[in-house]
C-alpha cells in the first residue's frame, strides 16, 4: 500500500487498561460501592480501583505469574473482584472468572482445562477450595480475597492475603504494551451437556463490545446514573457492566453474595440505583419483596433483563406499580454476551403503552458490530419478516470464532455462529426467542413454544414461576407439561391453570399436565435445568397410559 494511501491518524490499541485509566484520570473520585462477603458495605472510588489493580499487577510480577497466564476468580461481585478483573487483564494475562455454583467436577474441569496458575477466592467459597486442593494441581498461588485470616490460613495450606499482597509492593507505574488482538478475559459456558467450553476475549472485542453495546439504544449507561450490576461477575464479565462503567465513570454498586429480593430493596434504595441488571429469577424475588412488604423503588429507573425468556407480566409490573422500564436484552457467553437490546424506534412513539408492552416483549434489535441471520435445517437463509422461525445465527466484533484450546472453528462454513437459538427477525432487526432448539416442543409434526406457554403461566396470580417441557406420548410423540411452582399462600389447581390457557393459544398447544413441585431445578446461571425436569418428568404421560 503507498504512503498515500494510508490513514493520517493516530493508533492506540484498544486495551482494558484504557479503560480504568480513563476512569483514574477523569472519574477517580465517583463512588464504586461494594458489599463484603460479612455483610459490611464498604464504599471507595475508582481512584483507588486503579491504585490497586495497578498494584496488583506488581504483585503479579513478583510472584512469577508470566504474562499469558491465566488467573482464576472464585468471588461474588464486589471491590476486589473488580480490581482483579483489571490488573490481571491490563498487565498482560487473562482473568478467568470461574462460576462457583457448578458441580466440583465440572470446576475441577475448567480449572485444568484452562491451566489457572493463581486462584483469587472469597471468604464464602473457602471451605469447597481447600477441599478440591488435591485435584487443582496446576494452581500456584491461592490468594484470599481480604485480609489475614488465621482460620483461613489453617484451612488451606500455603494461603495468600489480597491485602497484605498489595500493601507490599508500589503500584506498577505504567501497563505494558499490549496487542489489542491478545487474549484478556475467559469465561466458560455453564456446560448443561458435557465438559463447559472456554471462551476467550481479547482486549479489542471487550473494548467494542463496551463502545458498542453502550449506545443510548444499548445498556446507555452514563457518567450520571449509579449502576447495579446483579449479574455476576463470573457470568460473562456482568454482561460488561464492569468495563462499561468504567469507560463513562459511572458510580458502581456491586452487591456481593446477598441477592435476595428484601436484600436488594434495600440496596437499590440506599444507593439510589438508576439501573440494574439481571436475569428474570433475580426479579421474580424483587418483585415478591417489593409486593409483601409494600416498598417502592424510589430511584430505579431502568432495568435490563437477560440470561433467559422475560415473563411479559413481569415487564407490566415493573411498570404498572413502580414506573421502571424493563429493558429486554439477549447474548451469550460466546457473544460477549450482548447480541440485542430492546429499545424502540421513532415510528413506534405513536403507540400506546400496551403495543410498546408488546413490542417490549421480544429481546430486540443488534447493535453496529452485530449482525444475525435465520437459517433452515439445510442451512438456507430464511426472510426476516417477523414470522418465519429458524435457527437463529449470528456473526460480529465481540463473537467467538473457536472455543479455547480448540483448534476447529466453532462456525460455519460461511462464518456464521449458530446460537442453539430458535427465533424469529423482523425486517427492523426485531428478534424474538421462540425457544431453544433442544427445548421446543414437536407434537404431532408441529411446533410448540415453551417460552410462550411459560409465559402465559407466569401470568397467573396463582404461580410464581413455571416450566414447559415436552414429555414422551405415543400418539403425538411429545406433548407439553407444565411444572410449576404455586405463589405462597396459594391453592391454584392443575384446572384452573389449564383453564388460563383459553384464547392464548390454540387449544391443541395447552399443555397436557400440570405438575406441582416446592422448587425448580436452577443451572449455574440462574436458569432453569429442564434437561432435569425432562429426566424427572419425561414419562409423566406414558405412565397415565396417555
Amino acid at each position: 500500500m503507498s504512503e498515500a494511501m494510508n490513514g493520517t491518524m493516530m493508533y492506540q490499541p484498544l486495551t482494558v487498561g484504557s479503560l480504568i485509566d480513563h476512569a483514574m484520570q477523569y472519574h477517580a473520585g465517583t463512588e464504586v460501592v461494594s458489599v463484603e462477603t460479612s455483610g459490611d458495605v464498604e464504599t471507595q472510588n475508582w481512584g483507588v480501583v486503579a491504585e490497586n489493580a495497578r498494584r496488583l499487577a506488581a504483585v503479579l510480577d513478583t510472584l512469577g505469574v508470566a504474562q499469558g497466564s491465566r488467573c482464576a476468580t472464585i468471588a461474588w461481585n464486589n471491590r476486589r473482584h473488580l480490581e482483579i478483573y483489571y490488573g490481571v487483564a491490563a498487565s498482560g494475562r487473562i482473568t478467568h472468572t470461574i462460576n462457583p455454583r457448578l458441580h466440583p467436577d465440572q470446576l475441577t474441569f475448567i480449572v485444568e482445562d484452562a491451566d489457572d496458575q493463581v486462584l483469587f477466592i472469597d471468604r464464602t467459597f473457602l471451605p469447597a477450595v481447600a477441599s478440591l486442593k488435591p485435584r487443582l494441581g496446576n494452581i500456584r498461588h491461592f490468594v484470599l480475597m481480604g485480609g489475614r485470616d488465621a482460620e483461613a490460613e489453617a484451612m488451606l495450606d500455603g494461603l495468600k492475603f489480597y491485602d497484605e499482597l498489595l500493601g507490599e509492593v508500589e503500584p506498577l507505574s505504567e501497563w505494558p504494551a499490549l496487542d489489542e488482538n491478545s487474549a484478556a478475559a475467559l469465561c466458560y459456558t455453564s456446560g448443561t451437556t458435557g465438559n463447559p467450553k472456554g471462551v476467550q476475549y481479547t482486549h479489542r472485542s471487550l473494548v467494542l463490545h463496551s463502545l458498542a453495546g453502550n449506545q443510548p439504544d444499548g445498556i446507555a449507561i452514563a457518567a450520571r446514573d449509579t449502576v447495579l450490576p446483579v449479574v455476576p461477575m463470573f457470568h460473562v464479565n456482568a454482561w460488561g457492566v464492569p468495563y462499561i462503567a468504567a469507560a463513562v465513570g459511572a458510580k458502581l454498586v456491586l452487591p456481593g453474595p446477598n441477592l435476595d429480593g428484601d436484600s436488594l430493596v434495600a440496596l437499590l434504595n440506599d444507593q439510589a440505583v438508576t439501573l440494574a441488571l439481571g436475569v428474570p429469577t433475580i426479579w421474580m424475588g424483587l418483585l415478591e419483596a417489593l409486593s409483601r412488604t409494600g416498598k417502592k423503588l424510589d430511584h430505579l429507573v431502568r432495568t435490563v433483563v437477560g440470561g433467559s425468556a422475560l415473563p411479559p407480566s413481569m415487564l407490566r409490573e415493573f411498570r404498572d406499580k413502580y414506573d421502571v422500564e424493563l429493558i429486554h436484552a439477549w447474548g451469550m457467553t460466546e457473544t460477549s454476551p450482548l447480541g440485542t437490546v430492546n429499545q424502540l424506534l421513532q415510528k413506534h412513539d405513536a403507540l400506546n403503552d400496551d403495543e410498546k408492552a408488546r413490542l417490549r416483549e421480544g429481546q430486540g434489535r443488534p447493535p453496529y458490530g452485530v449482525s444475525l441471520r435465520l437459517v433452515d435445517e439445510a442451512g438456507k437463509c430464511l426472510p426476516h419478516d417477523g414470522e418465519t422461525q429458524g435457527d437463529l445465527q449470528i456473526r460480529g466484533h465481540w463473537i467467538v470464532e473457536s472455543y479455547f484450546g480448540k483448534k476447529q472453528t466453532a462456525l460455519t462454513d460461511d462464518g456464521w455462529f449458530d446460537t442453539g437459538d430458535v427465533a424469529t427477525v423482523d425486517g427492523d432487526g426485531f428478534m424474538i426467542i421462540r425457544d431453544r432448539s433442544k427445548d421446543i416442543i414437536k407434537s404431532g409434526g408441529e411446533w410448540i413454544s415453551t417460552v410462550e406457554l411459560e409465559n402465559i403461566a407466569i401470568a397467573h396470580p396463582g404461580i410464581a414461576n413455571a416450566a414447559a417441557i415436552a414429555a414422551r406420548h405415543p400418539k403425538w410423540d411429545e406433548r407439553p407439561i407444565l411444572v410449576a411452582i404455586r405463589d405462597e399462600n396459594s391453592n391454584v389447581t392443575e384446572k384452573e391453570i389449564l383453564d388460563f390457557y383459553e384464547g392464548k393459544v390454540a387449544s391443541w398447544q395447552v399443555p397436557d399436565k400440570v405438575i406441582f413441585v416446592d422448587a425448580l431445578p436452577l443451572g449455574a446461571t440462574g436458569k432453569v435445568m429442564k434437561n432435569q425436569l425432562r429426566e424427572h418428568y419425561g414419562d409423566a404421560l406414558l405412565k397415565e397410559g396417555a
